[in-house]
């Protein structure tokens, strides 16, 4: 019983997963989701957690404090995980999967990507929540994008938008109220 539960996810999964990377020879798509994925990366999310740290002041300086250690919590039980669960890209375990040249070669199990946008996005919404009509629409980008270059399930994205999402609610919660009492 149970592993035909988890067969008929992993089948449901594999469908989403197809329905999204199908689209991957459209020109478009293609430059969008090429482009965009990047603001998930390392570069992109510490760079700008560091640049607003240094650019803005008092409350958009604390928030980029929690953005920059909500990033940084995120990834320990990233790599934990990854480590735990070596799970395979979608690109080298399904068939027909259309992938870019030169794709990640390390387990699939949660995105790192969708995990960092959410952990660096969400401080910021929640500090000011009218910024979400911009952020929320890229950070889901990110996420559809892994999906897009075969790089990971759908399962991989929600479990690395929520973890991304419950670290910087728990950073912004806990760390906030006191930089802005006891710094700025």
């Amino acid at each position: 019983m149970k592993t035909k539960l988890i067969t008929n996810m992993y089948d449901f999964e594999c469908k989403l997963f197809k329905s999204v990377n199908r689209h991957y020879d459209q020109k478009f798509l293609n430059f969008y989701f090429r482009n965009i994925t990047h603001l998930g990366g390392a570069t992109a999310t510490i760079a700008a957690c560091f640049l607003l740290m240094i650019f803005s002041k008092g409350s958009y300086q604390a928030t980029s404090i929690v953005s920059a250690v909500s990033l940084l919590l995120s990834h320990l039980p990233v790599a934990v995980v990854k480590k735990l669960y070596p799970r395979k890209r979608p690109y080298i375990a399904l068939d027909e999967t259309k992938v870019p040249a030169n794709p990640l070669e390390d387990h699939s199990f949660p995105s790192g990507h969708t995990t960092a946008i959410f952990s660096v996005i969400i401080p910021f919404i929640l500090f000011m929540p009218q910024l979400s009509v911009v952020l929320l629409p890229i950070a889901i980008s990110i996420g559809l994008s892994r999906m897009y270059l075969g790089l990971h399930y759908p399962s991989d994205v929600l479990v690395g938008s929520l973890l991304g999402s419950s670290t910087a609610l728990l950073t912004y919660l806990f760390l906030h109220e006191f930089l802005l009492i006891n710094w700025f």
